[in-house]
């Protein structure tokens, strides 16, 4: 067991050496991660304990399921803190959907033709030209529509559940994206967007909290640093892997490495690699149980992750989720400000831009320069990813949430997300352990 634990620590330095440097020093990092475990595996056939492993492996998997499961009793699923309350159809729903998000998915499940046959008014977006969606939105609100609905990405939905909070009229979320992170902690099934119409004849509704990053809304998260700077390289979108290998080194190690300062009420930090100001807080920093999962929509908290890794170690502790990690700042509040470091270089890249969702967006960012023949005095700015999407925000970019600013309809039988069980109390698990069954019980051996 000590070789394996061992083991996952020289694959976990490998891969921090492949992501965080260029040159030989990436290509060994990619090589020692994989080697290191299969030489365990090699290891352990070698000398006849692979049987004996698998099963110690297995049987310490069922024994941490069993802790969490026994010590920390399940809360309630995301999004629901406000019963959901059965509501009768909409009159005159309004969707707009993106034919471009989740590699076509409108087309692919007919997601408009199925709509308008729910009676449905159905706007589809031209791919060839830029549109705001968000007055798209007002306009449907002008002309008497009582719900709108997105089937697109996340930033899409972020601009028309702005419109719908502040017009009160409740949102539905058509999984049409590539990640689907909101309709994730919503319990929708994202394997068949065709599913979420069902929120259009046959809802229940709840509200959920909305945050806002320098006044824009932001239904999952907003992202600054290294994330931000990678999301705003135009040549994301189409190759992300590529750009975001090309882009680490230079952000993580390089000399004009991002670096942001925090601070939320008492507590602050500065020096950070990267913050993420999530909407509600996630479950865990890693959790493979329930990757990107929130502990709930409603808890009118933020949550907020600060990364400082400066060395192989920090960021092998920081891989495996302990929150006692030095490398990670974790915290909730109802407001943070994120601002870069005094002294760091916080110009964005020349082709950084401010636009959203293809085909969609408002175009919020802060514009620098001069025109006009007069010289425009620059204003400070700080890379950001809303939802997903490049923008800039003016500094210091102050987040804060809203609780319960948006009426939320989702289909009355749709998947749900998992029983949200925080980590096992350990401590608990120990002293269990450790005490006698009949101590456990208040009986004494004399007693049976």
């Amino acid at each position: 067991m000590l070789v394996a634990m061992a083991a996952v620590a020289v694959a976990a330095v490998g891969t921090w050496w492949a992501l965080a440097h260029s040159g030989w020093l990436r290509v060994t990092g990619a090589l020692l991660a994989p080697a290191a475990l299969v030489a365990v595996l090699a290891l352990f056939v070698t000398h006849g304990v692979l049987a004996p492993a698998l099963l110690s492996l297995a049987l310490w998997l069922l024994a941490l399921a069993a802790a969490r499961i026994s010590t920390t009793p399940a809360r309630r699923t995301a999004g629901q803190g406000n019963e959901p309350v059965p509501v009768p159809a909409a009159q005159r729903p309004w969707v707009v959907m993106n034919p471009r998000s989740g590699g076509g998915k409108v087309e692919r499940f007919r997601l408009a033709e199925k709509a308008r046959a729910a009676g449905v008014r159905v706007v589809v977006l031209d791919p060839d030209r830029h549109q705001d969606v968000a007055e798209l939105a007002r306009r449907a609100l002008a002309d008497g529509a009582d719900l709108l609905a997105v089937a697109g990405g996340d930033g899409t939905q972020a601009l028309v559940a702005e419109v719908a909070a502040g017009h009160d009229v409740p949102f539905v979320v058509i999984p049409a994206g590539t990640r689907n992170h909101f309709a994730l902690d919503l319990g929708l099934d994202r394997d068949d967007p065709a599913a979420g119409l069902e929120a259009f004849t046959d809802a229940v509704e709840f509200r959920v909290d909305l945050g806002f990053a320098a006044g824009r809304v932001f239904v999952n998260n907003a992202s600054f640093g290294t994330y931000a700077a990678v999301v705003g390289d135009p040549a994301y979108r189409n190759a992300k892997l590529r750009t975001t290998l090309q882009a680490l080194p230079g952000l993580l190690t390089g000399p004009n490495a991002p670096r942001l300062r925090m601070r939320a009420g008492r507590r602050h930090a500065e020096g950070l690699h990267a913050v993420l100001v999530s909407n509600n807080p996630y479950r865990a920093v890693i959790d493979p149980a329930a990757p990107g999962l929130r502990e709930s929509l409603d808890s009118g908290r933020l949550g907020v992750l600060g990364l400082r890794v400066e060395n192989s170690a920090q960021a092998a502790l920081a891989l495996t989720g302990d929150r006692r990690s030095t490398a990670v700042t974790r915290l909730t509040a109802r407001e943070v400000v994120v601002d870069a470091d005094p002294g760091a270089d916080t110009d964005p890249p020349a082709d950084l831009s401010t636009g959203t969702e293809p085909g969609t967006g408002t175009g919020t960012g802060t514009e620098t320069g001069s025109g006009g023949g007069k010289d425009i005095p620059a204003v400070p700015t700080v890379p950001a990813g809303i939802d997903g999407e490049s923008v800039l925000l003016p500094a210091p970019v102050v987040c804060r949430v809203v609780p319960g600013a948006l009426r939320v309809r989702v289909p009355r039988h749709r998947p749900g997300t998992p029983p949200n069980r925080p980590r096992a109390d350990w401590r608990r698990v120990t002293r269990l352990a450790l005490t006698p069954p009949w101590r456990r019980t208040g009986r004494t051996p004399d007693d049976r």
